[in-house]
């Protein structure tokens, strides 16, 4: 560890170490659009680590000029933004001198076997379980039938308001598109006031602020809002429109984990038509989620 040392040097090496990195990776290896077209600089710009880490430009810059020191949580949200090794998370610790604990991790979710259960049993209701940051821990083919195939989404993108964003189906899908991607907004701002240390939604939320500029915008106005319940207009493909009440259940054995159902009232036009979309998910052998392991 590097202890003592006086003036400048570490911080410049800090930011030099930090160029470095950064000029390792594409807008492609971290998820970002590539237009393919030309850079200016080798790499990540500056502006762009700086979202993808919560932080302003200007304060990403002051570190990499040797201006300035970063906190801890700042650190390891750079390395995850990084991509850094364990090695290279340590000597970054070490340049800013820091101690090179992690931050607590609160492992990786699973859901729970109560709420599968009852997952399990809603054959004729669409129902999916959130975990934290939106991320969708469970579903059942209903559920798919009526949003997206969950399956085919990779596991570290398989959030809500990531695939309400960067889904363009989505934006059909869903009668009132706005209100539902603002909606989701409030709520990922509600769940940063309980987690705003959170490596996972730091990084989720300078993403989307990088691809979506309404993100941004929304994210900016600091509007909160809690899952409670709530009523969606659907265009679905399949059986055209569906209006659907949804309401949200909290697991008393983790907080942070909610089962939302979308029902409609026995009789309407709505109902009909999910039994139709029942029907059709079978015949399409829509999966669902798989069991608890």
């Amino acid at each position: 560890m590097l202890t003592g040392m006086t003036g400048n040097v570490p911080l410049n090496e800090l930011g030099e170490f930090l160029k470095k990195r950064r000029a390792e990776l594409s807008p492609r290896t971290v998820g970002l659009p590539d237009n393919g077209g030309p850079r200016r600089v080798a790499g990540l710009r500056r502006e762009e680590v700086a979202q993808l880490a919560s932080i302003s430009t200007d304060y990403y810059t002051r570190l990499e000029q040797g201006r300035m020191q970063a906190s801890a949580p700042v650190l390891d949200t750079l390395a995850r933004v990084l991509r850094l090794d364990d090695d290279e998370r340590g000597y970054l610790f070490q340049l800013a001198g820091k101690i090179t604990t992690r931050t607590r991790s609160r492992g990786r979710q699973k859901v729970q076997p109560q709420l599968q259960r009852v997952l399990d049993d809603l054959t004729a209701t669409p129902a999916i379980v959130q975990g934290r940051r939106g991320d969708i821990l469970a579903w059942n083919a209903l559920a798919a039938a009526l949003v997206t195939d969950f399956s085919r989404i990779p596991e570290k993108h398989r959030n809500y308001p990531r695939i309400i964003f960067t889904d363009p189906a989505m934006r059909t899908l869903y009668a009132d598109w706005q209100t539902s991607a603002r909606l989701a907004v409030a709520q990922l701002r509600m769940e940063a006031a309980q987690y705003p240390e959170d490596p996972r939604l730091i990084e989720l939320v300078g993403e989307l602020s990088l691809r979506d500029k309404q993100f941004a915008q929304w994210w900016g106005d600091h509007r909160v809002a809690a899952r409670t319940v709530g009523t969606k207009t659907l265009n679905h493909p399949v059986v055209d429109e569906l209006v659907l009440d949804w309401d949200t259940l909290t697991a008393n054995t983790d907080p942070d984990q909610h089962l939302t159902v979308w029902t409609a009232a026995p009789g309407s036009p709505t109902h009909e038509r999910l039994r139709i979309l029942a029907s059709w998910a079978a015949d399409q052998n829509l999966p669902a989620s798989p069991p608890v392991a």
